[in-house]
């Protein structure tokens, strides 16, 4: 009992006194302060590193663009400089062209023609846009005046058409096999009244097709410092607009041989229209040419008839000279430009291509190689698919 007695009495003691109500009401406060306090700091602690965390964005961001526009300008340097290079290299291939003229000039010199001067340097060469070269022979005086009722300016407008627009266009013709004949003196009589002949120093005849062309092209570089040149048969209608804005889309290129672009047989039967002598250079019987332009019209650039002005020597000639002119491109960096607008057929093939708004380069009779009967229909042709009055008059070139 002793020992129960003294527990609850010591419990008592340890207990002590209760605290009274002011002290904890003054603890609670100080609590609340402090807590209040500690929250401020934390709170500012919090604030400041947002702050940074945004400051150190924004830096990164300047950063960034900055970087950004660093390489914008960097890509605007390596586009000039690729630019300029480009210009560099177009001059260069410009240069090396000029050059090249002047070595066919020179070269050439021996196949100019009588009246045609003799020059060694591009600088006293006539300068043009394009030449038209319509091949023609001493019996085919009516075809030539049925061009000259058509799309072939005569007198003054061919003067004009020369000055103003750089079209240079001739009769092309050479010489027959006695110099100074009946057949010359007709030529010469014919020219001197209608001033539009290139003559070639050259002898006449079908199955020299080959030759004539290799020395128009080489004669016509000695004579014209032209953009293009182009060789027409004097059966072809032509409008001289529509060649002119086609020829125009090229200038800037290098190496262009435009026109419509075939692929024949190759005929080895002896006897036959177009018989090739040499059709076992071409692989088997029935083989096919090479990818090469017809015949009745095809165009040049520049480079390309210098090229074969300063190789004329070595060129060789098969029977077809659409062929033979394909021949000696085909080994070449040449672009082959296909414009099926340059063997359009005659009407109503042509005159509904002209009432739809796609004039016809050249029209001509595929069965005929030319417009058959060209002399009774030339005019009719010109009237059905000839281009507007103006057409060659109001390019800018």
């Amino acid at each position: 009992m002793a020992v129960s007695e003294r527990q609850p009495q010591l419990e008592k003691k340890a207990r002590g006194k209760p605290l009274p109500g002011r002290a904890v009401l003054s603890l609670c406060v100080a609590g609340f302060f402090i807590a209040l306090l500690f929250s401020n700091r934390t709170g500012l602690a919090i604030m400041s590193k947002g702050k940074n965390s945004h400051a150190k964005v924004s830096i990164l961001a300047h950063d960034h663009e900055h970087k950004r526009r660093l390489g914008e300008d960097n890509q605007r340097d390596v586009m000039d400089e690729v630019t300029k290079t480009h210009q560099a290299i177009q001059s260069l291939d410009k240069s090396i062209s000029s050059l090249e003229m002047e070595l066919a000039v020179a070269r050439t010199s021996k196949y100019t023609g009588p009246g045609s001067p003799s020059m060694g340097s591009t600088k006293g060469l006539q300068n043009a846009f394009v030449v038209i070269g319509i091949n023609t022979g001493f019996s085919s005086k009516k075809r030539r005046d049925s061009l000259r009722e058509t799309w072939v300016p005569r007198g003054a407008k061919l003067k004009r058409l020369e000055k103003e627009k750089g079209i240079v266009i001739r009769f092309v013709i050479g010489h027959s096999g006695i110099p100074g004949g009946a057949l010359d003196r007709a030529i010469d009589a014919e020219d001197a009244e209608t001033k539009d002949f290139f003559r070639l120093d050259h002898v006449e005849g079908y199955n020299e097709l080959s030759s004539k062309t290799r020395i128009y092209f080489s004669t016509a570089v000695s004579v014209w410092n032209a953009d293009f040149y182009v060789k027409v048969d004097d059966d072809v209608h032509v409008n001289l607009g529509m060649l002119a804005s086609k020829l125009a889309k090229y200038k800037a290129k290098q190496r262009v041989y435009m026109g419509c672009m075939k692929s024949g047989p190759v005929l080895f039967q002896k006897g036959v229209k177009y018989h090739e002598p040499e059709f076992w250079k071409f692989g088997e019987e029935g083989n096919k040419y090479f990818r090469h332009a017809t015949g009745q019209i095809y165009a040049i650039s520049k480079d390309l008839a210098a090229y074969i002005s300063i190789n004329a020597p070595i060129l060789h000639r098969y029977a077809n000279e659409d062929v033979s002119l394909g021949s000696w491109f085909i080994g070449l960096e040449v672009e082959h430009v296909d414009d099926r607008s340059m063997c359009c057929g005659t009407p109503p093939d042509c005159e509904w291509k002209t009432q739809a708004g796609n004039v016809c380069v050249a029209s001509f009779d595929w069965s005929c190689s030319g417009i058959c009967k060209s002399v009774e229909r030339m005019k009719d042709v010109h009237n059905s698919c000839g281009e507007a009055g103006g057409a060659v008059w109001n390019l800018v070139l």
